[in-house]
């Protein structure tokens, strides 16, 4: 694991990289709101996905002092330059630049990779949510996605299973709905998150190879 600073503007955002030996590609970790770098369900995902040979890049998308401004947890527009900056930084860093590039989201940060992958296009290979606001994307980016979206929301986190539903019938790229049985919005219950690993593993792995 190498810690990293991801030049953005005048700041810099913390991170934390792993490349694995020939790795397939790599993907950037879009933490919720209230989140860090050091999410125990996006690192979780993260070691999986690197035991797979997928790199990994998970990052702070806000400083420590914004992050105490609750308002910009919801700045989707800003989450989302922010994770582009990091795309930026991936496409030239020596270890990453010739790997196919994902995103998988969290929360609010499900729609910043979403509108991000519809502002990349076709740099941006496989996006995943998880337990994600795809909805706050807004119909204009989910309508321009063209990267495979994978849309995972706990079986029984109702309200955001519908909103999810909705942002899925906006997306017109190829697409997937995965409901976990039992699971609540933290997927907390015992082994669905590591269903949801499995099934974000299989999504990049089916997309991010080169």
């Amino acid at each position: 694991m190498t810690t990293v600073k991801i030049p953005v503007g005048d700041i810099e955002l913390s991170g934390e990289l792993v490349v694995p030996p020939a790795a397939t590609g790599v993907v950037l970790f879009a933490h919720g709101s209230g989140s860090s770098r050091f999410s125990p369900r996006n690192t979780y995902v993260a070691k999986v996905l690197q035991r797979q040979g997928i790199g990994t890049l998970l990052f702070d998308l806000l400083t420590r002092e914004e992050d105490q401004d609750y308002a910009r947890r919801f700045d989707i527009d800003l989450l989302t330059q922010r994770l582009l900056a990091a795309t930026a930084w991936l496409q030239v860093n020596p270890a990453t630049k010739s790997l196919k590039i994902g995103y998988f989201g969290a929360s609010t940060g499900a729609a910043a990779a979403l509108q991000a992958a519809a502002e990349m296009q076709d740099a941006v290979t496989a996006v995943v949510s998880r337990g994600g606001r795809p909805d706050l994307a807004g119909e204009i980016a989910l309508n321009q996605v063209t990267a495979p979206a994978l849309l995972i929301v706990g079986g029984a986190d109702y309200g955001v299973i519908e909103l999810n539903e909705q942002a899925y019938v906006m997306l017109k790229c190829k697409k997937q709905l995965s409901l976990v049985p039992g699971a609540t919005h933290l997927f907390e219950e015992p082994g669905t998150l590591e269903q949801v690993a499995q099934l974000a593993a299989d999504w990049f792995l089916q997309y991010l190879r080169n």
